[in-house]
């Protein structure tokens, strides 16, 4: 049996979250959509691995103890004593929420291929990255494909989340590596928002068509309070939204990601996995930051258990 169900490869960020919008209070957490997911995933039971370069400073060993605390295997992350850890701030007014960042030059974009070892993506079931893990510089999107190449030939199955920032980097090279990567997923995830700029459609179903003609052969349309879209090509389903008292969406697409993978690891089809998924992220948007409110199976269930 391969070591672990889920690696995950991409840039942990310390998060400010603003608690009450116009006002100075900001809560520190943690935050980086691959790191998210990951958590996410290992709160439902999945046995993970994070791959990343932190800074040789606090915040970076304060992600040492958050991944030993959720049982996240930590084991190939390295060390950058000429770089930082990533920080980023979120605010809140009337058009949601708003993402400031500190992430030029950090330790997780100078990743390099060599960074992810062979041996650790032939112990592992599902192989995860990101768009933001490949647009934080040439050298971590190199790390990305190289490892879903390795990864796929040793048999293991890759989930690749579009998660589009074009802050960081042109729609044409996003386009074009966001691309790449969905060609060699088994499991894409693209948001309503990101595939409609990816692919300049707006009908949800046209969507679908679009990121199967990419390569990916099942696809999770996630529609934010609307649900999921999931087709494997032949059946495509939409699971509804969850009515909760949302309070802060950020994170609830990696959780949906990481619940996901965890379901599939755990033997579910893929509707079924939606359908879970889809409950944690609703969960997720119910708490401030992106890790804290991260929910656990038995809330998960309780919402499932409503209808």
């Amino acid at each position: 049996m391969p070591r672990f169900d889920i690696l995950s490869i991409g840039e942990p960020m310390i998060e400010f979250n603003q608690t009450t919008p116009g006002e100075p209070g900001y809560l520190q957490g943690f935050g980086g959509d691959t790191s998210n997911m990951t958590i996410a995933a290992a709160r439902q039971g999945a046995r993970t691995s994070y791959v990343t370069r932190l800074g040789d400073d606090e915040f970076g060993r304060l992600f040492l103890e958050l991944w030993a605390r959720e049982g996240v295997d930590a084991s190939a992350v390295a060390i950058d004593r000429q770089a930082h850890t990533a920080v980023y701030f979120v605010t809140h007014g009337p058009s949601g929420h708003v993402f400031s960042y500190l992430r030029a030059g950090s330790a997780a974009s100078r990743m390099t291929p060599p960074e992810v070892p062979d041996a650790l993506l032939r112990e592992t079931r599902y192989v995860h990255a990101s768009g933001i893990s490949m647009a934080i510089s040439a050298s971590a999107s190199d790390t990305v494909l190289a490892s879903f190449e390795t990864a796929k030939a040793a048999g293991a199955r890759i989930a690749f989340d579009s998660n589009l920032r074009l802050k960081l980097w042109p729609l044409a090279r996003a386009r074009a590596m966001i691309g790449a990567a969905a060609r060699l997923a088994d499991y894409f995830f693209p948001s309503l928002e990101d595939a409609q700029a990816l692919s300049g459609l707006e009908d949800p179903g046209a969507i679908v068509d679009w990121a199967h003609a990419l390569g990916a052969p099942t696809v999770f349309l996630k529609l934010g309070p609307g649900g999921v879209v999931v087709s494997d090509g032949t059946r495509r389903e939409r699971v509804p939204g969850h009515a909760v008292k949302a309070v802060d969406a950020t994170g609830a697409g990696d959780c949906f990601c990481g619940a996901a993978l965890a379901r599939l690891a755990a033997g579910d089809g893929i509707v079924d996995a939606a359908r879970y998924a889809n409950a944690a992220a609703a969960l997720a948007t119910t708490g401030f930051g992106a890790v804290a409110p991260l929910p656990r199976p038995d809330a998960v269930r309780a919402l499932l258990a409503k209808g």
